[in-house]
């Protein structure tokens, strides 16, 4: 296009998407350890409650996951080609989906929540905790999705700040309540580890009423629309980028689900938590690689709407170079205060902390190859091509991880073994993601014709 100099200087840079979005998830995460912290007082029981709580829930929202998908993608393509209409109507569009199959996933997480909970071979303690954990969290799917759609709405349109700003709220509401409900305080039982649910449950509730009162006031950059959105074609393009994200998701989960089992069933609760609590620690990682996603992501489907091909693969790379120097520091210094780390987030508890040390240190000098997974993951999505990034999980998860893992554990192998198998999934996606974006195919997997129609 002519004027693509002038369309590339009314973008957002990879910094002004990156930074809110890092601070929005660091903020997140740090309420992260803070549940962690007051749950991991209550002992490794609770702590694997909480894991697999959070493990089974995230499963439940593959579907949310895909919707999501479809929406960043298809609002950024329709923003980067100035139809600010059809961003809007888009977004519409993606709400109610979201909002139904939320209402749908509330279901199976109730009704199933201690069946579901029961499958990992924990104690009857940690079932019946990770039952109730699932449970309230299960209560507010609707309130997800909505923080999930018009947050991921915003963002493709280049507005990063606005979502991080009412994040903020949401983190301090979420801090209050875990203060409240999960030790107990002023008045309010201590309910442990379901309390933490609960406790982000409610903030989120809050959080998406006034994301929806401030949408439906025409506060945002993606307008409220009321009519001229729901048409088949829309909801067909967004479940056909999306699917594929949700069937991701879902091979991701089930993946972990089996490595899970194997570690709770043959290496006991102590192992089970010292994952989750070093997965948590090494959370800052992943929510600077998410801010880097967030931003090749944006940044890819809005040059692809403007038909800017070199813009997008320019916008990628940066954004993987980026990722791959400040996931490298953060995780590389973990590893080195690995031992320190897991003294302060685990009770006294010597197994526990040992091999949450080891965690760390795996993971965290690993992190270089998640900027692959992030980034240019995040860019492939934001072209549409959310098929091979599915593609390269199956082989990286299950075909690496999960088999290895298996080998390990059925041939006596220590637990540490069973944790390193994330090195060579890690290896695997990250060489698979880099050779499909350094090969361009993922350039038109969607048209600006197509995005038009309807």
């Amino acid at each position: 296009m002519s004027d693509t100099s002038d369309k590339e200087g009314k973008r957002p840079s990879i910094a002004e998407l990156a930074l809110p979005s890092i601070l929005g998830n660091l903020l997140f995460a740090i309420v992260g350890m803070v549940q962690t912290k007051f749950v991991g007082e209550l002992g490794a029981e609770s702590l694997a409650a909480v894991n697999v709580g959070q493990r089974m829930f995230f499963a439940l929202q593959a579907v949310m996951m895909a919707v999501s998908a479809g929406t960043t993608a298809l609002v950024a393509r329709a923003w980067g080609a100035e139809d600010y209409a059809e961003a809007s109507r888009v977004t519409m569009a993606s709400l109610l989906l979201a909002c139904s199959f939320g209402l749908l996933l509330t279901i199976p997480g109730i009704v199933f929540a201690q069946d579901v909970a029961s499958i990992f071979g924990l104690s009857e303690r940690s079932v019946e905790l990770a039952g109730e954990y699932i449970f309230w969290l299960s209560v507010f799917n609707v309130a997800f999705g909505v923080n999930f759609i018009i947050g991921a709405a915003l963002r493709a349109a280049g507005d990063a700040w606005t979502p991080l700003w009412i994040g903020v709220g949401v983190n301090i509401i979420n801090l209050a309540a875990l203060y409240l409900l999960v030790p107990g305080g002023f008045g309010f039982p201590a309910m442990g580890a379901p309390g933490a649910a609960l406790a982000a449950g409610i903030a989120f509730a809050i959080g998406s009423v006034v994301m929806t009162v401030m949408w439906l006031k025409q506060r945002f950059v993606v307008r409220y629309v009321a009519s001229g959105w729901f048409r088949r074609e829309r909801f067909l393009r967004l479940l056909d980028v999306g699917y594929p994200a949700a069937v991701e998701m879902m091979v991701f989960q089930a993946g972990f689900v089996v490595f899970f089992m194997l570690v709770g069933r043959y290496y006991g609760t102590e192992a089970f938590a010292a994952y989750g609590v070093g997965a948590m620690i090494l959370s800052l990682c992943m929510v600077v690689g998410f801010g880097f996603s967030i931003a090749g992501s944006t940044l890819v489907g809005q040059h692809l709407g403007a038909e800017d091909y070199d813009g997008a693969v320019r916008a990628g790379w940066k954004a993987m170079g980026y990722a791959a120097v400040a996931m490298g520091a953060i995780g590389w210094s973990m590893a080195l205060s690995a031992e320190e780390l897991a003294r302060f987030f685990v009770d006294d508890d010597p197994r526990t902390i040992e091999l949450t040390a080891a965690m760390v240190t795996i993971m965290g000098i690993s992190t270089p190859l998640l900027a692959a997974e992030f980034a240019i993951g995040g860019a492939l999505r934001g072209a549409g091509d959310t098929r091979f990034p599915l593609i390269a999980t199956i082989i990286g998860l299950l075909g690496v991880r999960v088999t290895l893992a298996a080998v390990f554990t059925f041939t006596g192998m220590p637990v540490e073994w069973v944790y390193a198998t994330m090195v060579g999934d890690y290896v695997v996606k990250a060489g698979m993601l880099l050779w499909r974006f350094h090969s361009g195919r993922w350039k038109r997997v969607l048209t600006n014709k197509a995005l038009a129609s309807g």
